[in-house]
């Protein structure tokens, strides 16, 4: 098995592309979730019928957020990758909001937006002014919908660009590490 945690947030070369370890596929209704402890990925739940991952999802490894977690990235790529699988991403931009769990506590819960390194489809896409409005109003509107369902309450604070995202993953570097 895998300790994903030993793996660099970075790709070597300096140009910005983050490893990012896919927990769940595009189209999947199931959320998949790494647990560290058994070193495998479990079914963390399941999405009503109707609902589906709109990209791939996973996270940053060697990087913590300020929920607790690793940094979460939502990858567009040309076609779902599966659970466990290392993709080199280059970041494009980030939501951030502000999630507020069942027992009324609220935290910065931020999702980094990148496109696969390889990817054929996405290669134009460079920041989030070139992705529609109407497709990011519906990623937002995802975690939204998403977080609603488990009974948690997830408010876009803001879009930024791929220098402050960029910015999230070496923050959370540092937090890693200082753990």
């Amino acid at each position: 098995m895998t300790d994903f945690a030993a793996l660099a947030a970075f790709e070597d070369g300096g140009d910005g592309i983050v490893n990012v370890v896919i927990e769940t596929p595009k189209g999947s209704r199931n959320k998949f979730t790494y647990d560290s402890k058994r070193q495998l990925f479990k079914l963390g739940g399941v999405l009503p019928a109707g609902a589906a991952f709109p990209f791939d999802f996973g996270f940053v490894p060697g990087t913590l957020a300020d929920d607790g977690d690793a940094i979460d990235v939502l990858v567009l790529m040309d076609e779902p990758a599966f659970a466990g699988c290392l993709v080199p991403a280059r970041i494009i931009g980030a939501i951030q909001a502000k999630q507020t769990e069942r027992d009324g506590k609220t935290t910065r819960n931020d999702r980094l937006v990148a496109v696969a390194a390889k990817s054929r489809d996405h290669e134009d896409v460079k920041a989030l002014r070139d992705l529609s409005k109407s497709l990011l109003r519906e990623i937002e509107h995802f975690f939204v919908s998403y977080n609603h369902v488990k009974g948690k309450r997830f408010v876009v604070t803001a879009r930024v660009g791929s220098r402050e995202a960029l910015k999230l993953v070496r923050a959370g570097v540092r937090r890693c590490h200082a753990r």
